[in-house]
């Protein structure tokens, strides 16, 4: 009886080892990743890091100019939403290995995440993210257009 246990415990060691080693593959390619994302009115691009921070803005085609200062910045919101929220699902994404039991030893649970309550809950609907947005998504974009209108 000895040696199935053992075996196991040799079976269950090497696959910590290589989840391990997998999960320092991941973090590495995680820390180096960013994705960019426009708004629908492709004035801006935003770009956003490996932690969802905003890397960059860029305004497109010198639209910004003939843009209000509310449209302006709702067009940068939208974008940068966009960006973090294409982060957050890759990250997502990567990680979703790890949560999963091990196939050949079910003692070996996977990792448990809370995605909503690490991300928010946008980032579990299953929207096609690049399908553009319909004229309600953005709440914040209607309140900031009402800004300075008659």
């Amino acid at each position: 009886m000895t040696e199935p246990l053992e075996k196991r415990l040799e079976k269950a060691m090497a696959e910590l080892q290589a989840a391990q080693e997998a999960v320092a593959r991941t973090e590495r390619e995680l820390r180096s990743a960013s994705f960019a994302a426009l708004s629908s009115d492709r004035a801006v691009r935003a770009t956003a890091g490996p932690q969802g921070e905003l890397t960059g803005i860029e305004f497109l085609e010198n639209k910004y100019r003939d843009m209000s200062p509310q449209e302006l910045a709702a067009s940068v919101l939208e974008a940068a939403s966009a960006a973090r929220l294409k982060m957050n699902r890759h990250v997502m994404k990567a990680m979703a290995p790890f949560t999963e039991p091990s196939s050949d030893l079910p003692e070996l649970k996977g990792f448990e995440l809370d995605w909503e309550r690490i991300f928010g809950p946008e980032v579990l609907r299953e929207d096609d993210e690049d399908t553009a947005r319909g004229p309600a998504a953005p709440a914040w974009r209607d309140a900031l257009g009402d800004e300075g209108e008659d």
